[in-house]
């Protein structure tokens, strides 16, 4: 019986020892300190979450709070694994530059493109206000100042805002801006659309192979392409929703775009170095535009483009139709710099200009054989109404462009009236 008790207790202390042997073993597999398991805290809408080292959104993760990681996100830290001495995995919070640590470098695009990484910050000023000159095209007539601008927003990683009036340039500049850089570039006009979840998020398929299935935009393969260049065109003619969604995407805080009709709503990071180019008409004139959220226009530096004056007019024209009659060219430059001084008046007998863009296509008319009065009545006279009679502002304009058809020519806007003939009954004859 002794003899029983004594091998039974044997066997209990034997088990003991081997537990005791195996816990110390299992203790020996880990490394008490920190993992290299880091997150980011980012906010999406009213709650958080948390970007990994692999730059993959999270929600949840045991061991980790909402109030731990509103106070990462409030003090600015991240949060990184630890390993304790019984070998439980905790969480605590780090400086961020752990987490920049062992994030992944994502590789670029191959492009030949202009190095933005400088050295130093002379290397910086000396691309921007030397360097920089060379690489603005010729056929792109902007102010020095604003082409420096623009170039320094780029290279700073800037949301750019081009504002003006219509056929000032603005898209040309922001297309400039793309070759000059050779960066990868994509273009999406928000004024085409009025879908703009679609547009900018992507849309829900079903069919029978696959059920329902998400498909991206091509939005969103955009912000995922390192140092692109992404014109939204026409943004102040957008729907308003489109602003809503662009909100984090703008912020540079946040730079992130949740894919909420995928599943799980993955939540997408704006590529390093992508830089947003938007243009947007501001003003009464343009009443199929909406009024432009504030918060959203906080998101951009503006550069706001001016129309030419007479000179710069006329050197476009002749750079781009270089053989056409340069009477002709000179007579719409100068009638398109008419147009942009009276408007600037309070007595102005007209409502609108005429625009870069539309002297562009009345100059390829001439270049193309036609007179400067069939180019002017197709290309520029139906922008100005014909309401009021002899005191429209379609009289007003052909009285304008009257004044520069050459005698010879055959193509007349009014009979001609001799003074010494005239009488208070006579009027214009068309």
């Amino acid at each position: 019986m002794r003899k029983t008790q004594s091998n039974n207790k044997f066997k209990t202390t034997n088990k003991m020892v081997k537990k005791q042997s195996v816990r110390k073993s299992a203790v020996k597999d880990f490394t008490v300190g920190f993992t290299n398991e880091v997150y980011k805290v980012i906010q999406v809408g009213r709650t958080f979450a948390m970007l990994t080292t692999q730059n993959q959104p999270i929600t949840k993760l045991a061991g980790v709070s909402k109030q731990t990681m509103k106070k990462a996100m409030d003090e600015g830290k991240a949060i990184q694994g630890y390993v304790g001495k019984t070998g439980k995995i905790s969480y605590k919070l780090v400086e961020m530059e752990e987490f920049k640590k062992h994030s992944a470098t994502i590789s670029d695009e191959a492009c030949d493109s202009v190095s933005e990484a400088f050295e130093t910050h002379d290397a910086l000023k000396e691309f921007i206000h030397t360097k920089g000159k060379d690489l603005k095209p010729n056929g792109l007539f902007i102010e020095e100042l604003k082409w420096k601008y623009l170039l320094r927003s780029a290279v700073r990683g800037k949301n750019i805002l081009m504002t003006g009036p219509t056929g000032c340039g603005k898209t040309l500049a922001a297309q400039s801006l793309v070759k000059s850089l050779k960066r990868p570039d994509y273009y999406f006009n928000l004024g085409a659309t009025q879908d703009a979840r679609a547009t900018l998020i992507g849309n829900t398929h079903f069919n029978k192979e696959n059920g329902t299935f998400f498909s991206e935009s091509a939005f969103v393969k955009a912000i995922k392409t390192p140092n692109a260049i992404i014109l939204l065109d026409e943004l102040s003619r957008a729907h308003p929703e489109a602003a809503n969604i662009l909100m984090t995407v703008l912020d540079a805080g946040q730079r992130y775009l949740r894919l909420d009709e995928a599943e799980g709503s993955p939540i997408i990071k704006v590529a390093s170095g992508v830089t947003f180019i938007a243009t947007a008409n501001v003003g009464g004139e343009y009443t199929a535009t909406r009024v432009m959220d504030r918060a959203l226009m906080d998101r951009f530096v503006q550069i706001e483009m001016d129309l030419l004056d007479k000179e710069g007019e006329l050197a476009l024209l002749k750079f781009k139709f270089p053989e056409a009659d340069e009477y002709s060219l000179n007579a719409l430059a100068e009638i398109a710099d008419t147009t942009r001084q009276l408007i600037k008046t309070d007595a102005s007998k007209i409502s609108t200009i005429v625009s870069t863009r539309v002297n562009v296509e009345a100059a390829g008319l001439i270049y193309d054989g036609f007179t400067l009065f069939e180019a002017a009545n197709i290309a520029i006279l139906p922008y100005f109404s014909n309401d009021g009679g002899l005191d429209s502002e379609r009289v007003f304009m052909t009285q304008l462009l009257q004044k520069y058809i050459k005698s010879d020519d055959e193509s007349k806007l009014f009979n001609e009236v001799k003074d010494d003939e005239a009488t208070d009954d006579e009027t214009i004859v068309w």
